[in-house]
């Protein structure tokens, strides 16, 4: 290449929020992270990632649900709703790697993209509805999505059919749809 490349300078300007963690807390991040949930990176380093996370319930049932899947594969990737330093809730694709599959929330580095520009969040939903929502995104079933957050498929039904009712839709094709548009 001939040149020296300066890492430190390419994590600073990455067009998406990236994170360094160490056991879920923030040990550095962008400024792209940052402005994203609308913060300081003063404020965010040495925090919990509880801090980015609607409720703590859902902060703990994401660390489960992750931790198989970075133990096998060393990665993951997902779409959430997150919540902003304001509290305003909104939309983000995050992927992250384990340092050390054994230990999967050891270390790690995340990335986060801001969804929210086609993806607003405008209805109120509970913790269990935002997962299941973000779920029934990615296509899964029922049982699957039961098997994901550790509760039955019929319960699954039930908060399907709460989304169904909250946006309007009378099938689940029509729900997903309305999900990603907001």
């Amino acid at each position: 290449m001939g040149q020296d490349v300066d890492y430190r300078i390419a994590f600073e300007l990455a067009p998406v929020g990236l994170v360094l963690s160490r056991h879920r807390v923030i040990v550095d991040c962008n400024e792209a992270l940052a402005e994203m949930f609308r913060t300081s990176r003063e404020l965010l380093i040495g925090q919990s990632f509880l801090m980015l996370y609607p409720s703590p319930e859902e902060f703990e049932r994401t660390g489960e649900r992750i931790t198989p899947v970075l133990n096998a594969r060393g990665r993951y990737a997902d779409d959430r709703i997150m919540k902003r330093g304001d509290g305003d809730l909104f939309w983000c694709h995050v992927t992250g790697r384990a340092m050390e599959r054994a230990s999967p929330h050891a270390a790690g580095i995340w990335s986060f993209e801001d969804l929210s520009s086609r993806r607003p969040v405008k209805a109120e939903l509970t913790g269990r509805e935002r997962e299941v929502a973000a779920l029934l995104i990615e296509g899964q079933t029922s049982k699957q999505i039961g098997r994901v957050l550790g509760i039955s498929h019929r319960t699954v039904d039930i908060y399907r059919a709460r989304l169904m009712r909250k946006f309007k839709a009378s099938t689940t094709p029509e729900l997903v749809q309305r999900l990603l548009a907001g």
